[in-house]
């Protein structure tokens, strides 16, 4: 019998390849939300722009390279050896940590900006690495089991990425001199796992890189619509991101202005949606049975859609006129908390079939091209999704009925993905019916 999902961290065609994209989301969002957190609370200090701008215009420019060189980036993996190529892209976020360390001693604004800029750029060229780089080393009984590993570890990075980061600029001089040194030696890290992966073979080392990363976008997207299983799974899977940004991007006015919270209320809502992802990504490897099992897919979606539309109603009652995070925790408010957290839970169960099925039926010499061009996909829908939130917000929407509008829209979704594409709903239906098989409803 084979071992579980997390004997796989101790083996090298795995373990190191975990370490550095972990270590590359905790690096991303240590340096992001520091910068965040910094022009925030001493924007006087930094510029004279408005700070909302500002914070928007970062968030953009760190998405940007994921339009632009996501095909690019699609290209170099299918090219050249994925272990190479992981070495080559942790020397560039080292460089670009140092960059940014002279933005923080000289207070430039701008340096820290391109620095940005330089990890959106990281991200970009790391992304179709991450998950075409699996698919050479697993075989397909472990695909859930690593996809759902990649995808907790991924959002673990995130979260206590975030939370660091905002805790050390609360310190002070003190707290940027740790972030200064902390962002440079955790991309060293990175860059010291990455000598320990395996050497991956380029699957088509004879493809000439396109100069013009455009018509490569459209050729991605075109190969991709060929097969329409793989390009709704994409399409799938950055509906997902859409979901994610809307909900999200509302969690700091929601906690400040509705739950009339503190900052760290703000934190738990966060820490609540990505330990429900890293849980719920976890779980598909023993709920799925070690095969792809596309029956998760409309099970995530039922729970998205429930418990956003619970968190629009629990959203909705009255509130105190404060709300401190023992009081969210331990009073009836505590639906909130578990709203967030089983958006997550369900939200993991949702997107880790839909990566193993792009992994095993998308063509193995183009596989990294088509993750990229996804996550061209992913770029896009989240800029739509903070476009159409702004629009909402403009029209009186308030940010507890985008909660609920969410979750409706997902569930037309649902509807649609089932009529486009039967197999989900009938694996849905044969899982189920797995279920009561293994539990009799009478002894």
């Amino acid at each position: 019998m084979k071992s579980g999902q997390f004997s796989l961290l101790l083996q090298v065609r795995f373990g190191p390849f975990f370490g550095a994209q972990f270590l590359g989301a905790f690096n991303d969002n240590l340096f992001k939300t520091a910068l965040v957190t910094v022009i925030t609370f001493d924007a006087a200090s930094w510029t004279s722009m408005n700070v909302g701008l500002l914070n928007n215009l970062i968030a953009g420019l760190f998405i940007l390279p994921f339009v632009l060189a996501s095909a690019t980036a699609g290209q170099l993996a299918d090219k050249i050896d994925k272990s190479r190529l992981m070495r080559m892209v942790k020397v560039i976020e080292i460089a670009i940590m140092l960059i940014a360390a002279v933005g923080w001693y000289t207070h430039t604004l701008w340096i820290l900006i391109i620095a940005v800029v330089g990890m959106g750029l990281h991200s970009a060229l790391f992304g179709p690495l991450k998950h075409s780089y699996l698919p050479q080393h697993l075989e397909v009984s472990e695909l859930v089991g690593g996809n759902g590993m990649v995808q907790m570890g991924t959002f673990v990075g995130i979260l206590t990425g975030q939370l660091i980061g905002a805790s050390l600029v609360s310190w002070g001089p003190i707290g940027l001199q740790v972030i200064i040194w902390a962002t440079v030696v955790v991309a060293v890290f990175g860059l010291l796992f990455t000598l320990l992966v395996p050497y991956t073979p380029a699957p088509d080392p004879e493809l000439i890189i396109s100069r013009n990363p455009f018509p490569e976008m459209v050729r991605n997207l075109k190969f991709a619509a060929s097969r329409s299983d793989v390009f709704i799974a994409m399409l799938a899977n950055s509906w997902f991101w859409f979901f994610g940004a809307m909900l999200l991007a509302q969690f700091p006015v929601f906690a400040r202005d509705v739950l009339h919270g503190e900052p760290e209320i703000f934190a738990l809502l966060l820490t609540a949606f990505s330990l429900g992802i890293g849980a719920g990504s976890l779980m598909c490897e023993r709920m799925s049975g070690r095969i792809v099992q596309l029956g998760l897919v409309p099970l995530g979606a039922i729970g998205l859609s429930v418990f956003s539309i619970d968190l629009y109603v629990a959203g909705s009652q009255t509130m105190p006129a404060s709300l401190s995070a023992v009081d969210l925790m331990l009073s009836e408010h505590f639906r909130i908390f578990m709203d967030c957290l089983l958006i997550g839970l369900f939200g993991g169960f949702y997107v880790v079939p839909l990566f193993a099925l792009i992994q095993t039926r998308g063509e193995r010499t183009r596989l990294s091209r088509i993750i990229g061009g996804m996550n061209i996909l992913n770029a896009l829908f989240m800029v739509v999704a903070a476009l159409i939130a702004m629009l909402l917000l403009s029209l009186g929407v308030s940010v507890t009925e985008i909660f609920g509008i969410t979750g409706i829209v997902n569930a037309v979704l649902l509807i649609l993905l089932c009529i486009k594409q039967p197999e989900y709903a009938r694996a849905f239906g044969s899982w189920l019916l797995s279920l009561f098989k293994k539990r009799p409803l009478v002894e």
